[in-house]
């Protein structure tokens, strides 16, 4: 019974260390303008429907991190940014797929927002911010970026 026993365990142990866990790169953009953030809302037949969101989504193959925002973005919100600079990555894995999310800092550039391929979506100021419900990969991301607002989303005076 033991040497059963070990022989299920080693064939279980092998079969997780050989495992091919599927990648699935997601750009988010942080979008801002005149120190207001724009913010996106999860259709509801989706995972986590109804939550909030940095906009953004599945990078294709072949595509840049940062044209994978810009289209993501024009097709989800109908606005065109420009991406400026990396904020970081988090990976999270869920069943057999690792989730890479790639934030980055973008400059809104042009485009009124619609609610094309989001619930909604809505511009708001750090002390507006706290009040939606972002889904759990973007909470650690919106803790810092409250904590140093200002550093990041310094208004433009004209």
């Amino acid at each position: 019974m033991n040497v059963r026993f070990a022989l299920d365990r080693a064939r279980f142990l092998h079969e997780q260390s050989t495992r091919v866990m599927e990648i699935i790169d997601v750009g988010c953009a942080i979008i801002h303008k005149n120190g207001w953030l724009l913010i996106a809302q999860r259709c509801s037949g989706d995972s986590f429907g109804g939550y909030w969101e940095f906009p953004g989504g599945k990078r294709e193959d072949g595509e840049s991190i940062e044209e994978c925002l810009s289209r993501e973005v024009l097709e989800e919100l109908g606005v065109q940014i420009k991406p400026e600079k990396p904020w970081g990555c988090r990976e999270h894995e869920i069943k057999e797929k690792k989730i890479r999310l790639f934030f980055h800092f973008c400059k809104w550039k042009e485009g009124n927002p619609e609610a094309r391929e989001c619930e909604d979506f809505k511009w708001v100021s750090r002390e507006d911010v706290r009040q939606y419900n972002f889904i759990p990969g973007d909470m650690e991301i919106l803790e810092d970026l409250i904590s140093r607002w200002d550093e990041y989303f310094k208004p433009v005076i004209l």
